[in-house]
């Protein structure tokens, strides 16, 4: 894929060298270090050799994943009839992972062990920490290595076996970048070990001190939002930085550059306007269609073939009725003025395209796949009155500065809080420590990357997150605990924004969720091993597939089973509900953090059970051989779920309600294959 940039970035490079020179990437960033260079975590303490803390089980072990899986093109099955095609999700459409014949030869490309003793100071076991001298390393793969690399040309970064000490974020934004360790296993392979130090951790909190105040975490025009989903120990995303904003950023202190930090990408400054299809009726494309005219200004410099963009339908009220989540007609507020509820002028319909054709003449651009929702030019050209009283534009937005072809390999990742206990976090669905919910893994304007042979244990919150990425490969890794699982949406294997990715072969235990969420879609999760739920977590995902996994919830797996910083992504108090295998979005519950779930969210031949009561039985849940559930389904078109034709308004205490009859999940296919991903399964 070539990438696509705006007119103006050339003058990324000034600003990110005037960020170098501000200080913020130098070695000895200041809190990190100590006067030696020795680590030290959040407590201030120099960093001590890792032991990791053993984690009791939480239930029935719902036995192994299915690793090793041959999920390459060969051995995908061709589109079944009247199903979403789901063949070319995963790296490259299919393609192998690369190997030892994809890492180019030059030296300068493949850093060993060695050289990053002697070149960059990195070096296990010596209690030092590791942090920048890894970043310089990256940056030199980025400069000299990346404009030359390729997906079968990548570049190696060789971890040494022991004990690496990390006190802030490394950013991997080198293209064509492998980070490999020695193994994931803490005692003979290479353990990342996470102690943010005091410029990484959230210094600011909710009122209420139960989780990160993204509003209140701000310097001048930037705040904690554009950070999303925050701050972890890897984080696969540009860093360019905004020529608007270069003063900021140079102005900022240290603990708020990175607010600034890739919103070169945003919508909002790289987005470009759409004007009305032919005959469109207020819409600039509608489902099915490849072609989206551009409006008639719209520079055409940041498109060209090869280059991501994302398509942003602007919500409408129309589209908040169809998800049941608009309220009601003529609702007022205490002021007794219109109430627009929960709605937000904003674009939860999204995807990640890449652009196979620009028509200059015409002044539109072809994507390579059909579109799976529609785009009104604005929120109110479908018809609707104004949302807050604004009318809000669709966008086509080039992904600027996409990083491609990293890869995380063969090591064992944990943020060590050496003052909690791991083993208070099991069924613990609170925050603990709200300041320290880092994440392990964070993939941001990311595609063709992946995840492989990674054992993340006790991350800060969700091991491996998403935020606008396509075409990832999340294969065979172990995640295994998080520190805080509660309010404001922590402890996922989240996958949110994300698009043609695979998750296969990886074994989950002790999160609260594994979630698809904010219009994901096109995902195939294959032959996992969970102690926690699917979770079509709202936000219009749609088109996911979930097959031959393994999933059996304890009864102790609930929202209510919290001992202090409790509640939902939203914000709101947990509920007495128990967690199913599957929960879904319903409209007027997910509203409060997004929308409902999408269409066709397709579960086949796992093997589900949920225990209701401790030491109970655990009882199959949609486990009919050989039938397709379609979730969000009536056979042809979006079907909320229903009880007597009427939404849902809480999937909580609907969840063994019959859905199949014309109620919202389809049952009406069947296929008596193993798999309807793969031809072959074993």
């Amino acid at each position: 894929m070539l990438r696509g940039r705006g007119k103006w970035f050339g003058l990324i490079a000034v600003v990110i060298a005037l960020g170098i020179v501000a200080g913020w990437l130098l070695f000895g960033r200041d809190g990190g270090d100590d006067d030696n260079g020795s680590a030290r975590g959040g407590d201030g303490k120099p960093a001590k050799p890792f032991a990791p803390q053993p984690i009791p089980p939480a239930g029935k072990d719902p036995g192994p994943a299915l690793t090793g899986l041959d999920v390459s093109a060969a051995n995908r099955r061709a589109p079944l009839p009247g199903l979403y095609d789901w063949s070319k999700a995963g790296f490259r459409s299919g393609a192998p992972l690369p190997g030892e014949g994809q890492i180019r030869p030059d030296a300068k490309c493949r850093i060993t062990p060695d050289v990053l003793a002697k070149d960059f100071q990195v070096a296990p076991n010596d209690g030092k920490d590791d942090t920048d001298g890894l970043q310089r390393a990256v940056d030199r793969v980025k400069a000299e290595c990346s404009p030359t690399g390729g997906y079968d040309r990548e570049s190696l970064i060789q971890l040494p076996s022991g004990q690496l000490d990390f006190t802030h974020e490394v950013h991997l934004d080198a293209d064509y970048l492998v980070l490999r360790g020695a193994g994931s296993d803490p005692a003979t392979g290479t353990r990342m070990v996470y102690r943010p130090d005091k410029d990484t951790l959230y210094d600011v909190l909710s009122k209420d001190g139960s989780r990160w105040d993204q509003d209140k975490t701000d310097y001048k025009d930037a705040n904690g939002g554009w950070l999303w989903p925050g701050r972890g120990l890897l984080r696969v995303q540009s860093r360019a930085v905004h020529p608007d904003y270069a003063k900021q950023y140079a102005d900022a202190p240290a603990n708020r550059k990175d607010l600034y930090e890739g919103t070169v990408n945003v919508h909002w400054k790289a987005g470009l306007k759409l004007r009305e299809k032919p005959g469109g009726a207020g819409f600039a494309a509608r489902t099915g269609d490849t072609v989206v005219p551009l409006a008639n200004d719209a520079p055409l410099d940041s498109v060209r073939p090869g280059t991501l963009v994302n398509v942003r339908a602007a919500n409408s009220r129309a589209f908040y009725e169809a998800m049941n989540a608009a309220p009601p007609a003529g609702a007022t507020g205490k002021n007794g003025k219109p109430d627009d509820g929960a709605m937000e002028n904003q674009h939860m319909r999204q995807q990640i395209f890449t652009v196979t054709a620009v028509d200059a003449a015409a002044h539109t651009i072809t994507l390579d796949k059909p579109l799976e929702y529609d785009v009104p030019v604005t929120s109110v050209s479908d018809g609707s009155a104004p949302i807050q009283n604004k009318t809000y534009d669709s966008k086509v937005a080039p992904l600027v500065d996409p990083v491609l072809g990293v890869g995380v390999e063969a090591v064992f990742i944990t943020q060590d809080m050496p003052k909690l206990d791991a083993a208070q976090a099991v069924h613990n669905y609170g925050n603990m420590d709200p300041a320290a919910a880092m994440h392990g893994i964070v993939f941001k304007w990311a595609a063709d990357s992946w995840v492989k042979g990674v054992d993340l244990r006790m991350t800060g919150s969700h091991p491996i997150v998403t935020e606008e990425a396509a075409h990832l490969s999340i294969v065979d890794n172990v995640l295994e605990g998080a520190w805080n699982k509660g309010k404001g949406g922590n402890g996922y294997l989240r996958g949110s924004r994300v698009w043609d990715s695979l998750y296969a072969g990886n074994t989950s235990r002790g999160l609260r969720h594994f979630t698809f969420q904010w219009s994901a879609s096109g995902n195939v999760v294959i032959g996992n091993s969970f102690d926690s739920d699917l979770n079509l977590h709202g936000g219009w995902e749609r088109n996911n597939l979930f097959e031959l996994n393994k999933v059996a919830v304890p009864a102790g797996h609930r929202p209510d089973s919290c001992r202090a910083n409790c509640g939902d992504e939203g914000g709101s108090d947990p509920d007495n509900a128990a967690w199913y295998p599957i929960w879904w979005a319903a409209g007027q519950k997910a509203v409060k953090w997004s929308g409902a779930s999408g269409p066709d969210n397709v579960f086949f031949r796992n093997e589900m059970t949920k225990q209701t009561a401790k030491d109970g039985p655990y009882t199959p849940f949609y486990d009919k051989p050989g039938t397709v559930y379609r979730f969000g389904w009536d056979g042809k078109a979006y079907k909320p779920l229903s009880d007597a034709g009427k939404p849902i308004a809480d999937w909580a205490g609907n969840e063994t309600k019959d859905f199949t009859a014309g109620q919202g999940v389809d049952t009406t296919y069947a296929f008596d294959g193993p798999s309807i991903f793969l031809n072959r399964v074993g």
